[in-house]
């Protein structure tokens, strides 16, 4: 397996698990009533997990596996949100601490990396709880080693070890009274399994297997539980320290004076903070007395308690009137999108079109009593229509067959009104994008603009080959004069592959060019394609 593939391979597997995990973190947050209502797990899990996703796609194309690990750990530290974010944080980086001096996966690699995790992750914690995530890695951890003892196959030793993880998470009320009292699992145990049975699935290439359907059977069940404590602290407080000129166990020291469910991880580049506490202020200013701080958040944990026990309340009926899912490739375009308000992203675009199947699977997730499906190619449109002939639930097709579409259909929903004239708005708003893609052409072939040459770059608008050229910043600026024709703003959605200076040359030659024109850049981190413009 070459360098790209290898490389390739290892963030479709870490975008599988991610995906696998957003999908259920609904369920995860449920079940969030220990120790204390630190947010939500799920969404602080998942939220760590796309910070992973966004670094992996700042990645080189040529990038090897020592560096597709180093993105992971740093992604994971700078973007962890929570107890069970930060605890995931280090899960990653003794994980990747192993993964990263190899190229193959094999038995003994896979044993050494989770125990590398596990060790990583109980020195992390101060007062490691057993019956919850910590937990379910050791017990991973084990079997990992057991199986290697026995002359296990890898994908045996895989299926082995997800299959751990689930039964340690189903275990884990006997081992904290807690959970057995409140009729729930651990959340971050069942998140962490939810991840590892998505990095498995996408590994082997098979569906999500519904391992865990027997955690929500007998009397393990999720209930309104108002487990708010006054004498509990009342502020999450979490952010990072840059430059510090202190030891980890000093800062840890400190910071467990002053809360509790203290987390400290890290080094003296940059340590990741994580306490409950009654005065964050003074925690910030002691902070900035020892270096840089940034990334800073704050929560009041009676008031998430109260949201979360009233959402609770509210049952299994939808908790909306209408949601979105959407198909995007690349971990930008995907937070973009849900930014603007879809629920769900299926991964999927030119050159992977999903399946009525997927979008269905997608739709599901969806807690709303309608849902909309924004396709984003025109070869998808008839397999989301499919989706309407099959859903239990109103499904409607707003027909975008770009990306940007779907931001500037998204902007336009008014939800006042009714679903078709939402459609409708919907559709309006998204023919007024004009959409251009820049690429590289795969085979020598004839065009609109004239021959193609096997490796040329292409500027593609209206599913049409405009522009032909040697370099991408060539072609971009040039599909740029066809776009912005009556335009006043122009968005430039960077590729997975594009350089930062390939997207400041754009950037600073169409400013030149058209000086009353708005430009915006995200990173879109789509691939194959270095470069999507939308010109409205």
């Amino acid at each position: 397996m070459t360098n790209h593939a290898r490389r390739a391979m290892a963030v479709d597997l870490v975008a599988a698990a991610a995906d696998a995990l957003k999908a259920r973190k609904d369920e995860i947050n449920k079940l969030n009533v220990f120790p204390v209502p630190d947010g939500d797990t799920g969404t602080n899990m998942s939220l760590t997990m796309d910070a992973v996703l966004s670094d992996l796609g700042r990645l080189d194309a040529n990038a090897k596996l020592p560096e597709v690990c180093k993105a992971i750990q740093h992604g994971s530290l700078m973007g962890a949100r929570g107890n069970s974010g930060v605890i995931l944080s280090q899960i990653l980086r003794g994980l990747c601490d192993v993964v990263g001096s190899t190229s193959e996966l094999s038995p003994e690699l896979l044993a050494e990396a989770l125990e590398r995790a596990t060790t990583v992750a109980f020195q992390a914690v101060r007062k490691p709880v057993e019956g919850t995530m910590l937990t379910v890695l050791k017990d991973t951890a084990k079997v990992a080693r057991t199986g290697v003892e026995a002359g296990s196959m890898i994908d045996e030793l895989l299926d082995a070890v997800v299959q751990a993880a689930f039964e340690s998470v189903r275990r884990g009320p006997d081992l904290l009274p807690v959970l057995k009292e409140n009729g729930v699992v651990d959340a971050g145990g069942f998140g962490l399994a939810i991840l590892a049975e998505g990095f498995v699935a996408g590994m082997e290439g098979h569906e999500f297997k519904e391992r865990d359907l027997q955690l929500t059977t007998g009397e393990l069940k999720v209930e309104v539980i108002d487990d708010w404590d006054d004498e509990e602290y009342l502020y999450c407080t979490e952010f990072l320290l840059f430059g510090a000129d202190a030891e980890q166990e000093f800062l840890q020291e400190w910071v467990a004076a002053k809360g509790g469910s203290e987390l400290v991880v890290g080094d003296s580049d940059v340590y990741k903070v994580h306490v409950h506490t009654d005065d964050p202020g003074s925690v910030i200013a002691w902070a900035t007395s020892l270096g840089e701080v940034g990334e800073v958040h704050i929560n009041n944990m009676r008031r998430q308690t109260e949201e979360r026990t009233e959402g609770l309340r509210k049952g299994s009926a939808p908790s909306k009137p209408l949601g979105f899912v959407a198909v995007a490739a690349g971990a930008g375009m995907a937070q973009i999108l849900t930014s603007l308000g879809a629920e769900q992203v299926v991964s999927g675009g030119q050159t992977m079109n999903p399946s009525t199947s997927e979008l269905l699977e997608a739709a599901e997730k969806v807690d709303a009593e309608s849902v909309i499906i924004l396709p984003n190619n025109k070869n998808i449109i008839m397999a989301a229509q499919q989706v309407a002939s099959v859903f239990e639930r109103p499904v409607r097709v707003v027909p975008t067959t770009s990306v940007p579409e779907a931001f500037a259909a998204l902007l336009a929903v008014d939800a006042l009104v009714d679903i078709d004239e939402i459609v409708e708005a919907m559709s309006a708003a998204a023919r007024e994008v004009k959409t251009g893609e820049v690429t590289t052409a795969i085979k020598d072939s004839k065009a609109k603009a004239g021959p193609i040459k096997a490796g040329q770059v292409i500027g593609i608008t209206d599913h049409e080959i405009e522009v032909i050229g040697e370099t991408v910043v060539d072609v971009a600026v040039r599909l740029v004069d066809l776009l912005v024709q009556d335009a006043e703003t122009l968005t430039v959605l960077s590729g997975e592959d594009l350089a930062d200076e390939e997207l400041a040359q754009i950037t600073d030659a169409i400013s030149k060019a058209y000086p009353d024109l708005e430009i915006e850049t995200h990173e879109g981190g789509q691939p194959l394609y270095p470069v999507v413009l939308a010109a409205e």
